[in-house]
């Protein structure tokens, strides 16, 4: 099931302009070129930015997302007529041939539940191609970027074009073993309305990933540092054998 803000048509329509800088896809966009891909699956899409990044660049590519509101925001930008759109996710995909399967930013994380985590590592393997790659991100538990999620740090007042002035900011709610709750608020000056959003977070350890990828059927390549922010997540690169 998608977070409000994700599933909320309103809130949908605030993503992109609350989150403009996404560098943290150079690095995906980078990979993509290096492994040699044609054809990509963005597993968890959103509101398609890193889908019509590829499609820009002559890649072949497929986002889905659970989130309708998210995927009619991609639906409607320019040039995404390019990009496959599918609302649903890994678990239950047409039958696809992918080079490379990417979850980037919190998408892996948000996918906090085992089975559905299964499911999603079990969908992406059969939509690859033997030799194809799955890329994806997950912040290192040792770094407890929860310490950080406070309205203090958090908050802000962001003028939306065709939405006026939204203020946003995120509460920490609670952390349970590996699971971790945050609370988003939004408040829209133009009408008063006050919209939150939960997401629960599932923090991995390394040696976990390793196993469950292992167990899929899964060859981990390498792990690498996120040059976005350095020391404090894991980018795993698995090949399907």
């Amino acid at each position: 099931m998608a977070d409000a803000c994700f599933g909320h048509p309103r809130l949908a329509a605030l993503y992109d302009p609350l989150d403009p800088d996404r560098g943290d896809l150079d690095a995906y966009l980078a990979m993509a070129r290096e492994f040699g891909a044609r054809r990509v699956l963005d597993i968890g899409c959103g509101t398609g930015v890193f889908a019509l990044l590829l499609a820009d660049r002559g890649f072949e590519v497929v986002g889905v997302d659970p989130a309708l509101a998210c995927v009619e925001v991609a639906r409607a930008k320019p040039g995404a007529g390019r990009v496959r759109w599918i609302h649903g996710d890994a678990t239950d995909l047409p039958p696809l041939r992918v080079d490379l399967a990417t979850m980037t930013a919190n998408v892996a994380q948000a996918i906090a539940g085992p089975r559905a985590w299964r499911g999603t590592l079990r969908g992406a393997f059969a939509a690859l191609r033997p030799g194809g790659r799955l890329v994806f991100e997950t912040r290192d538990p040792g770094a407890r970027a929860w310490e950080e999620w406070t309205r203090e740090r958090s908050h802000r007042v962001t003028e939306v074009p065709g939405a006026g002035a939204v203020e946003s900011w995120v509460d920490l709610v609670g952390v349970r073993g590996p699971l971790v709750t945050l609370r988003w608020t939004y408040v829209f000056a133009a009408d008063g309305q006050v919209l939150t959003s939960d997401s629960t977070l599932r923090f991995r350890e390394r040696a976990e990933m390793e196993r469950d990828l292992a167990a899929h059927g899964y060859v981990l390549e390498e792990v690498r540092d996120a040059p976005d922010r350095p020391g404090r997540e894991f980018v795993f690169v698995a090949r399907r054998p």
